[in-house]
């Protein structure tokens, strides 16, 4: 029996010698706070304040601990305290005897306070491997010498534990290791155990004699001096979901080295409880793989190559919450990122976050992002994306109605910010409803982009207030080598956090702890910029978390850029200029011949259309009295500015596989593709264009359009 005696303050006055045995540490006296004396876990600490309380008030206390001995193994210690007193009745102490559970003449006593804490060990685990290393840390060494648990994969058989006293290991070759398939022979004990599902007890291997695994299998046996065994069937919900496999050698010195029928029975109800374990972690790991699944799908699964731009992404579910009465919550969400290829080069780039979690939110996440894939093809500003968002996050609302009939449908409230960046001009345009401002990361500063118009969330936007008043475009200029990390809530709200005082931190403190790690790193890549913000905030994640961090390009991108008349001469200069850019830029012959006999029937197309344009109209104002009406139109130069009115712009872009052309014009009409009669002389150049084209379209500007198209410079 083990004694250790207290004082009223945990300082140690007492500590037999065989208090040192079982505890595996020295005792010496002095200021020492109890629980850290005696090896008990963390998570028993509460358990010693309270014993220690109720002692101190002249009770008596006798429970289990979880002890973790000096060497690192860990036992089960049953316990009784009892008030030390002075002579004049006072209470100056404590005075606690002990014994390791299971190990003494009181085994009956202690086998449901055991059962206890063993089931509470287990009910905090979610994840399979962590069950059954629970499960070895509970049996090894206090109740076997050697343990294995076996799981059935299909109709196989695979060995996940494989657990033996500390300082020992089989050899190479011999035992099955971790990951093995294990096949017992027929009429092997195991196999009697899976067979009958009943655990078998073999109480002294020198009076029995059962089939061998295998000759190395039998060897080893012999060499350690096997004794014992019980093995116990995991079964649950009629399902054999494997088996546990426990038993005593030579190695350890015990006082009886054989099991009996009580240890047998004990056995039994511990692989009752490590079956259920087992099995509420296998159905939560399905149902969290099915949900992460889920959600990665509806994400982007790889992002695209860009110009002039530098991407990294993260998304990371919520660690399991209990919630009350539901059980646990997989956690993931709403949260969203997206990568979106658009004209000439340019990329839209969106982060999102949609209130609540569970599938509900992973699937209104899910049809958010296909619809603004489709509207960002369009090609409009970013304010006009997030007006259309809107409505559409108005329409998936689940249809209610209340008592009279009245449609009372809530839309999911969804922060989301979008935006545009063009690699060439480094100008980057965006509208923002309601989501965080990204940080911008430019050298050793580290700031939150400055945002004027934050517009309301999706789905919240008052009755009559029409989305282009609530959402607005800015632009700003990337600075060569500038990153920005867009991210959701999930980054900045994490559980438990609290500062030296107790209290949680604001968002004001957690940016700057983030900003300053980003800070340190900011010459880094993307990628590592990325790794280091999903860990700079410490705490657990509480929110499931998405994270795009991009970069500009250092260096400046090839373009060339030049306005024409709208004449049928300029065609011919136009191809001339893109001939003699394409060769400057090395562009295969075979790449640069075809892009120029496109730029031919894109440019031919416009002036073509010129003559049918309408001409914006101009107020002519002029300083000074009126004119007489005879030298009214007599003004220098005013014919030539009527004349010259109708021009286009041919753009040329030049990215690492790819070159873009684009051609601008003053006309509001779109292009279309016609199918041409056969003795048409027209209608072909846009078909052309759709056919030996990578990709092609058109999209309106503030003073018209502009055609586009993409042509690898690799030879397909």
């Amino acid at each position: 029996m083990a004694v250790v005696v207290t004082d009223r303050f945990s300082n140690l006055l007492y500590w037999n010698p065989f208090a040192e045995r079982l505890f595996g540490r020295p005792g010496t006296s002095g200021p020492r706070d109890q629980s850290l004396s005696l090896g008990i876990m963390e998570k028993d600490h509460p358990l010693a304040v309270e014993l220690s309380k109720h002692v101190l008030k002249g009770g008596v206390w006798e429970g289990t601990f979880d002890v973790r001995r000096g060497d690192g193994t860990i036992i089960y210690v049953r316990a009784q305290a009892v008030p030390l007193r002075h002579p004049s009745g006072s209470v100056t102490g404590i005075v606690i005897t002990a014994r390791e559970a299971m190990r003494s003449n009181e085994r009956e006593k202690d086998r449901f306070g055991l059962l206890e804490r063993i089931g509470e060990r287990l009910a905090g685990s979610l994840y399979v491997e962590e069950t059954l290393k629970r499960v070895a840390e509970m049996l090894v060494p206090q109740f076997a010498d050697h343990c294995f648990i076996e799981l059935m994969e299909g109709d196989r058989l695979i060995r996940r534990v494989s657990t033996h006293v500390r300082g020992w290991s089989p050899p190479p070759n011999t035992w099955a290791p971790i990951g093995a398939e294990i096949r017992y022979p027929t009429g092997h004990y195991a196999d009697i155990a899976l067979r009958r599902q009943e655990t078998i007890l073999v109480e002294d291997f020198s009076q029995t004699n059962y089939p061998s695994p295998g000759e190395a299998n039998t060897r080893l046996a012999a060499e350690i001096g096997m004794t014992s065994a019980i093995v116990a069937p995991l079964s649950v919900r009629g399902e054999t979901l494997g088996l546990m496999y426990l038993g005593l050698s030579n190695l350890t010195d015990r006082r009886s080295p054989h099991y009996d029928a009580f240890d047998r029975d004990f056995v039994g109800a511990i692989a009752t409880r490590v079956a259920l374990a087992v099995d509420n972690a296998l159905l939560f790991e399905e149902e969290r793989h099915t949900a992460e699944s889920f959600q990665k799908h509806l994400l982007p699964r790889a992002l695209p190559q860009l110009d002039g731009l530098e991407i990294a992404v993260r998304y990371y579910p919520a660690a399991p919450l209990a919630s009350h009465g539901q059980g646990i919550q997989t956690q993931v969400g709403g949260d969203w990122y997206d990568v979106i290829p658009l004209s000439a080069g340019r990329v839209g780039i969106v982060i999102g976050d949609v209130e609540g979690r569970g599938a509900k939110a992973a699937a209104v996440m899910g049809q958010l992002r296909a619809a603004l894939r489709a509207f960002a093809q369009d090609d409009k500003p970013p304010a006009e994306i997030l007006a259309r968002l809107d409505e559409w996050t108005r329409i998936i609302a689940t249809p209610e109605q209340d008592e009279s009939g009245t449609d009372v449908s809530v839309p999911p409230i969804v922060t989301c910010q979008y935006l545009v960046y063009d690699a060439w001009s480094r100008q980057l345009s965006f509208a923002n409803a309601g989501h965080a401002p990204p940080l911008l990361l430019i050298g050793d500063t580290c700031t939150e982009l400055d945002i004027h118009e934050v517009g309301q969330p999706l789905g919240v936007r008052a009755k009559g207030l029409h989305a282009d008043l609530v959402y607005k475009e800015e632009t700003r200029t990337l600075p060569p080598g500038a990153a920005l990390l867009l991210y959701t809530d999930g980054l900045v709200d994490r559980r438990p956090l609290r500062d030296a005082d107790g209290r949680p931190p604001n968002v004001e403190e957690t940016l700057a702890l983030l900003c300053d790690r980003l800070v340190e790193i900011s010459d880094a890549s993307v990628e590592r910029i990325a790794d280091a913000a999903t860990v700079a905030v410490p705490g657990e994640i509480d929110d499931d978390m998405a994270i795009l961090v991009v970069r500009s390009a250092p260096e400046n991108l090839d373009v060339q850029e030049r306005t024409f008349p709208a004449q049928p001469i300029m065609v011919g200069e136009a191809r001339r200029m893109a001939s003699e850019a394409f060769a400057e830029w090395n562009v295969p012959e075979e790449r640069a011949e075809l892009a120029c006999l496109l730029v031919s029937e894109v440019v031919t197309n416009v002036v073509l259309h010129a003559a049918s344009a309408s001409i914006p109209r101009r107020e002519l104002t002029m300083d000074g009295p009126p004119l007489p009406f005879d030298e009214s139109w007599d003004i220098p130069g005013f014919e030539d500015e009527v004349v010259n009115e109708k021009e286009f712009t041919l753009r040329l872009r030049r990215g690492g596989e790819s070159v873009w052309v684009e051609v601008f014009d003053q006309d509001l009409r779109l292009p279309r593709i016609r199918s041409a009669g056969e003795n048409d002389e027209g209608g072909r150049g846009l078909y052309l264009v759709d056919q030996l084209a990578k990709r092609w379209g058109s999209r309106p500007t503030k003073e018209g359009k502009a055609v586009w198209f993409e042509i690898p410079t690799k030879s397909r």
